[in-house]
């Protein structure tokens, strides 16, 4: 399942979080390293919703809006 995410420009780095996911989160040095983090963080964060026997939610559509 492909979950959205949303990344953010800080003033050194970025950071990202899934909406569909509360808690999960990671900051990176460049949008490349952040993606790459929140691909393993929304699998691990998966992973332990499984194990906990909750629900995995369906992923949300968002549609890419840039202004």
């Amino acid at each position: 399942m492909d979950y959205p995410i949303i990344i953010e420009s800080g003033k050194n780095n970025y950071s990202a979080y899934c909406p569909d996911l509360p808690g999960c989160i990671a900051a990176g040095d460049t949008i490349a390293e952040v993606k790459q983090l929140m691909k393993e963080g929304i699998e691990m964060h998966i992973r332990g919703m499984k194990e906990d026997g909750e629900e995995i939610p369906v992923p949300s559509q968002i549609a890419l809006v840039s202004v």
